[in-house]
């Protein structure tokens, strides 16, 4: 198997990048690939830190993806061959198909246990939401990410011209159209990338479950502004912001979704800027970058929204916006900035399918 990553490389120019895959196969393992599949990025639109305490996520697949081929083992050793430069070494892993007896483990390198985590796992039927929790489950379990479902989710299931809403805990999907020829959605990648990340994903989500047992509740799903006020003095004034955002930003999701469906792309803006300030404010997982490329958005005429996205300290924000002011936008962006921006000037992609050969 042989696994091509397209962190750059858009729907559109597959071509090369199945051509240079099938390359890698068959210099790495003297024979053809006979089989291929392409699997998309996502941009959150809305909804964040929502997914992991059973809330409601409003995100859309990117035609930027990853392309993997590979052929059937002949003597049950799987081998997997990556052709990104950013893996750790080495670059090429063989190990044993897993058995009852013999389950696969995480080890070293790390980039291969994603994948090794998804091989143990994977369902025998084609239910597209069996596989999607069982992708999450490998990112649990084998590449220690206590993620939501949202990444799986709309990687399987994205549809051209649509954003996903996802209820995260009843996993009930419905699609919402984003065909508006006019609009146009605008991801800038800030560059930069802050390393307390690690521990402060895992310290977030303590923190949600600390809050919603305080108030009784299973998941802050079922909690309301009104609980959290009455509940604020024993809670302690951080994971009350903690809350706060989460509780917030789910009423936020579930309106956005709303008034993209009523085509009413001012209200989108708006609730796309409360979300940022709440994960600024109440979440504390933006940054200065992030900020300064956000409040830049919101100064170009023709832009309805802008937010950070992602998991923060760092990294992209996303911005709804005019398909016309698209240029002016990413000009003043740039000239704004502290940094060195790039942008990627995008709509809804489809979700994973297999590649003919």
């Amino acid at each position: 198997m042989a696994e091509a990553e397209a962190e750059a490389v858009s729907e559109r120019a597959l071509g090369p990048l199945l051509a240079a895959a099938c390359r890698a196969h068959r210099a790495a393992f003297g024979a053809p690939a006979l089989l291929a599949a392409w699997a998309p990025g996502r941009v959150n639109l809305i909804g964040e830190h929502t997914d992991y305490n059973g809330g409601f996520v409003l995100p859309m697949a990117l035609p930027l993806g990853t392309v993997l081929v590979g052929s059937p083992t002949k003597d049950k050793t799987i081998s997997i061959l990556t052709t990104s430069a950013e893996a750790d070494k080495p670059h090429l892993v063989q190990f044993p198909a897993p058995c009852q007896s013999s389950p696969l483990s995480p080890g070293q390198p790390r980039w291969a246990n994603y994948i090794r985590g998804v091989i143990q796992h994977y369902p025998d039927d084609g239910d597209l939401v069996a596989k999607a929790l069982v992708c999450q489950k490998a990112e649990h379990t084998f590449a220690g990410m206590p993620c939501g479902i949202m990444d799986q989710f709309i990687s399987v299931m994205g549809k051209e011209g649509h954003a996903l809403l996802i209820d995260c805990r009843s996993l009930e999907t419905v699609l919402v159209p984003l065909t508006d020829a006019s609009l146009a959605v605008l991801i800038t990648n800030s560059n930069v990338r802050h390393t307390l990340t690690g521990s402060e994903y895992p310290m977030r989500r303590q923190q949600c479950e600390e809050a919603a047992a305080a108030l009784g509740k299973t998941s802050l799903r079922d909690a309301t502004m009104a609980d959290l006020e009455v509940a604020r003095s024993s809670l302690g004034e951080e994971v009350y912001r903690r809350a706060r955002h989460v509780i917030s930003e789910m009423a936020r999701t579930a309106q956005a979704a709303q008034a993209l469906q009523d085509r009413d792309y001012g209200m989108f803006g708006r609730l796309m800027v409360e979300s940022h300030n709440s994960l600024r404010d109440d979440y504390d997982v933006s940054c200065l970058e992030l900020d300064e490329l956000v409040a830049a958005a919101l100064e170009v005429d023709g832009v309805y929204g802008s937010r950070m996205t992602g998991g923060g300290f760092g990294g992209c924000t996303v911005t709804l916006l005019e398909a016309g002011a698209a240029e002016r936008a990413q000009r003043h962006i740039q000239d704004s900035y502290s940094g060195t921006a790039t942008f990627y000037l995008t709509k809804p992609s489809g979700g994973a399918k297999v590649l003919p050969l």
